[in-house]
C-alpha cells in the first residue's frame, strides 16, 4: 500500500487529502474547464461554515463543517452534489480560533475503505465511506494562536498528525508539541515524537520520496524537521523560518521546497513601507499627512497587511475586544513609532519600524542525505522574494509557482531559485487558497472569489478570469473533469462540457 492509501497509478488520480495526491496540488490527468463560464456549473450545494478542502473517493466528496456549535463530517454525491450523510462529532467545547479561522479547517484523509477527520476541538474520527463509524480517538486540544488547521496524512498503514502546542512555553520540561502516528485500521497509537522546540503551527506535513529513503517532513515554528515516517526518529532540521508557518512542503527535481513569509505576512525581504503608510492615512482625518494620537479610532492598530481592507481581521495587529483594554493597547501601539513624543506619526517614523522586522520571508530548497542541522551542503538555495503567507507553493511542469496577497503570481526555477517572472492576476486583497494545477494550467483563487487561470510556462500568460458568485478562501479540489470550489456558503462544481 502506498502512502496515499491507494495502490499504484490510482493514487495519482485520487484527490484523497489536502491538496490532492501527496499534497502536491497537481492532477495532471484532470481536464477541468479552462475558460470557465457560469454555464459550466454542474451543481452547487449549500454547506455549513468550514474551511476544510473537499476530498474525493469514487463518486463521493467529503468535507467537515460546524453548525450550531457542533462539528460535522459531510458526504456529498460527486455527480450531482446531493448530500448523502452527515455525522456529528462527540460534543466538546470548541477550540478558540481566530476570526479568520473556523473550528472545522483541517481537511479529511481518504483511503479505499475509510474517511479520517481531525478536529482540533476533539481529535480523530474514522468512518466507512457510507458513514458508519469505525473508531474514534479523543486527543488533547492544543493551545494555538489561531486554532487548528493542519490536516492528517497517510504513510503505508499509518495516519500521521502534527499537534504542535503553545503550552510548550508554559512548561519547557514537558513538550506538548508532538508528531503522532496511528494505525489506520483501529486508531491505536503506533509512535509519537516530542517536538520540544516547536510552538503552535498550521502546516500539513508531507512525505518526501527520494532515492535514499522516504522521509516525513514537518514545517513548524522557526524550523523544518525531517523524520523517519515508520518510527518518528528525527533525522535532520533546518532553521530560518517564521514563527507562523502554514504552507505544506512540496517536492520535485529530487529536492523538497519549504516556504514561510516573514511574520505579519511580508513576502519580500526588502519591505516597501509606502503601502503601510498609505493604509494608515485612512486615520488622517484632518488631512495634514500625519496621524495624530487624537485620530485613533475603533479600527486603529499596527498595520500588518495593507492590501486588505480596514477592519479585516488580518489587516493589523489583533486587539482586545474589551473597549477599555482595546484603547489601552491602541495607545501603547501609538507609542512604538512616536519616538519624538509629539503625539504625531509621520511617514518616516512608521517606515523605520515597518522595515525593521525580525526574520525574513524564505523559500528554501533542500537536497537529500542530511543529518542534524543542515548546512550549505544540503541547502541548495534560498529565495527571499514573493513568498506567500498562507498559500502553499506549487511544483508543476518543472517550475515552482507562488501566489501572494494582492494577486501577484511568481514563477521560480527549481534548480537555481531565480525568479522567472512576476505577474498580476487581476484579483485583489488576500489569497488564502493554495493554487492547484491540471492540463497545463494553474487555478488561483482569491478570498474575494476571483478565479484566475494561468497557462503553465516560463512566461506569464493569463488564460481566463472568472468571478465566483461568493467569496472563497479554501484550496480547490480536482477530479478527472471538474473543479470544486468551497465558498463561504456553498460547494461549487465547475465541470468540463
Amino acid at each position: 500500500m502506498t502512502s496515499l492509501g491507494y495502490a499504484g497509478e490510482a493514487a495519482k488520480k485520487t484527490w484523497n487529502q489536502f491538496r490532492g495526491p501527496g499534497g502536491s496540488g497537481v492532477m495532471e490527468e484532470s481536464e477541468p474547464p479552462v475558460m470557465i463560464q457560469s454555464g459550466d456549473l454542474a451543481w452547487k450545494t449549500a454547506l455549513p461554515p468550514g474551511l476544510s478542502s473537499p476530498v474525493i473517493a469514487g463518486d463521493r466528496i467529503f468535507l467537515t463543517a460546524f453548525d450550531e456549535g457542533r462539528l460535522l463530517t459531510i458526504a456529498l454525491d460527486r455527480r450531482n452534489g446531493q448530500e448523502l450523510w452527515r455525522r456529528l462529532a462527540p460534543e466538546k467545547p470548541l477550540q478558540k480560533v481566530h476570526k479568520a479561522n473556523t473550528p472545522a479547517s483541517p481537511s479529511a484523509l481518504l483511503d479505499k475503505e475509510k474517511v479520517y477527520v481531525y478536529f482540533g476541538s476533539y481529535g480523530l474520527l474514522a468512518y466507512q465511506h457510507d458513514g458508519t463509524e469505525v473508531w474514534k480517538k479523543p486527543l488533547q486540544t492544543s493551545k494555538s494562536l489561531y486554532g487548528a488547521s493542519t490536516s492528517p496524512i497517510a504513510y503505508k498503514d499509518l495516519l500521521i498528525l502534527v499537534t504542535d502546542d503553545d503550552a510548550n512555553l508554559e512548561n519547557s520540561r514537558v513538550s506538548r508539541s508532538r508528531v503522532l502516528a496511528f494505525s489506520r485500521a483501529n486508531g491505536k497509537l503506533v509512535w509519537e515524537t516530542a517536538r520540544p522546540f516547536l510552538r503552535s503551527g498550521w502546516s500539513t506535513p508531507a512525505i518526501w520520496r527520494h532515492n535514499d529513503a522516504d522521509e516525513l517532513v514537518v514545517l513548524g515554528h522557526g524550523r523544518v524537521v525531517g523524520y523517519n515516517p515508520l518510527t518518528g526518529q528525527e533525522k535532520w532540521f533546518a532553521k530560518g523560518f517564521s514563527r507562523e508557518t502554514i504552507a505544506i512542503p512540496i517536492q520535485g527535481r529530487d529536492k523538497i521546497y519549504i516556504s514561510s513569509a516573514q511574520l505579519g505576512g511580508v513576502s519580500d525581504a526588502e519591505i516597501d513601507p509606502k503601502p503601510f503608510w498609505d493604509s494608515m492615512l485612512t486615520f488622517d482625518k484632518n488631512k495634514d499627512g500625519k496621524v495624530g494620537r487624537d485620530e485613533i479610532t475603533e479600527n486603529f492598530t499596527w498595520p500588518l497587511r495593507p492590501e486588505l481592507p480596514l477592519g479585516h481581521p488580518g489587516w493589523g495587529l489583533p486587539l482586545p475586544s474589551d473597549p477599555a483594554r482595546r484603547r489601552e493597547r491602541q495607545q501603547g501601539i501609538f507609542g512604538w513609532a512616536d519616538k519624538n513624543r509629539d503625539n504625531l506619526w509621520t511617514e518616516q517614523e512608521l517606515s523605520a519600524h515597518i522595515t525593521n522586522r525580525p526574520g525574513r520571508p524564505i523559500l528554501m530548497a533542500i537536497t537529500p542525505g542530511g543529518r542534524g542541522e543542515l548546512g550549505k551542503e544540503h541547502i541548495a538555495w534560498e529565495l527571499n522574494r514573493s513568498v506567500p503567507e498562507i498559500p502553499s507553493p506549487l511544483f508543476y511542469r518543472d517550475r515552482i509557482y507562488m501566489v501572494r496577497n494582492g494577486g501577484t503570481l511568481a514563477a521560480v526555477d527549481p534548480e537555481t531559485g531565480k525568479l522567472s517572472y512576476r505577474g498580476r492576476l487581476g484579483g485583489t486583497g488576500q489569497y488564502s487558497a493554495s493554487p492547484v494545477a491540471a492540463n497545463g494550467h494553474l487555478y488561483l483563487l482569491s478570498d474575494q472569489g476571483t478565479l484566475s487561470v494561468v497557462k503553465a510556462g516560463s512566461k506569464f500568460e493569463m488564460a481566463h478570469r472568472f468571478q465566483l458568485p461568493e467569496s472563497a478562501s479554501v484550496s480547490p479540489a480536482l477530479d478527472h473533469d471538474t473543479l470544486y470550489i468551497r465558498g463561504t456558503g456553498h460547494l461549487w462544481a465547475y465541470r468540463r462540457r
